[in-house]
């Protein structure tokens, strides 16, 4: 079940800091208020097209590990509404994330759609779940169409979540964004460059008589 994200983000140090920034009165409102069980529609489709997303996880001498994963989009599924799962792809096998949620599972995932400038946040706690003792599931997150290695899948089961600001996201677009934006375009001009080829062949036809 989520909880209230305030109730986990906002500890004492960062209600003092609240306080003497004047941002308290505000966040105390949304402490209190705040509160939705698992993820909704709005959030299961957001996942559910990204193509990446950060991992923060917490290592043995307490230091905080922030790692990209990435995939096709739709790489990383929502199983429920109160866990996320995705493939484990295999990387630069340093395992420095996996190390760490062996040793404590608290992590937070940041996802992000540079386009439209929406950001995400989840805190969740991670299990780490060997392929071979959980085939059904791991079907259900392969990737069709798309070349990896699997070592492994990992499952978040959400503690609670937060949509961030728009603030300073600067937009981006992949590739296939770009193709999509301008693919009538490049139609038609395709088919002018056609027509014109066309019309010089015809011309060189012509002059040949």
């Amino acid at each position: 079940m989520a909880e209230n994200f305030a109730s986990l983000a906002f500890t004492d140090t960062v209600k003092e800091l609240q306080a003497k920034y004047g941002s308290r009165s505000s966040y105390a409102r949304m402490e209190r208020s705040t509160y939705v069980d698992g993820l909704t529609k709005n959030e299961v489709d957001f996942i559910e097209q990204r193509d990446s997303f950060y991992l923060a996880s917490i290592g043995e001498n307490h230091f905080p590990y922030i790692q990209h994963r990435g995939g096709p989009k739709g790489f990383l599924k929502v199983l429920d509404p109160q866990s996320i799962g995705c493939i484990d792809f295999r990387g630069n096998m340093q395992y420095i994330s996996v190390g760490n949620i062996m040793t404590n599972n608290n992590v937070s995932l940041i996802m992000v759609d540079y386009p439209s400038k929406a950001r995400l946040k989840v805190l969740a706690k991670a299990e780490i779940v060997e392929i071979k003792d959980a085939p059904a599931l791991y079907e259900s997150l392969s990737p069709g169409g798309y070349k990896f290695s699997p070592e492994r899948i990992m499952v978040f089961h959400v503690e609670a979540y937060d949509w961030n600001c728009q603030q300073h996201i600067t937009p981006r677009y992949t590739l296939d964004d770009v193709q999509a934006a301008f693919s009538k375009q490049k139609a038609y001009i395709d088919d002018l460059e056609s027509k014109i080829k066309q019309l010089q062949q015809k011309l060189r036809e012509k002059e040949a008589l």
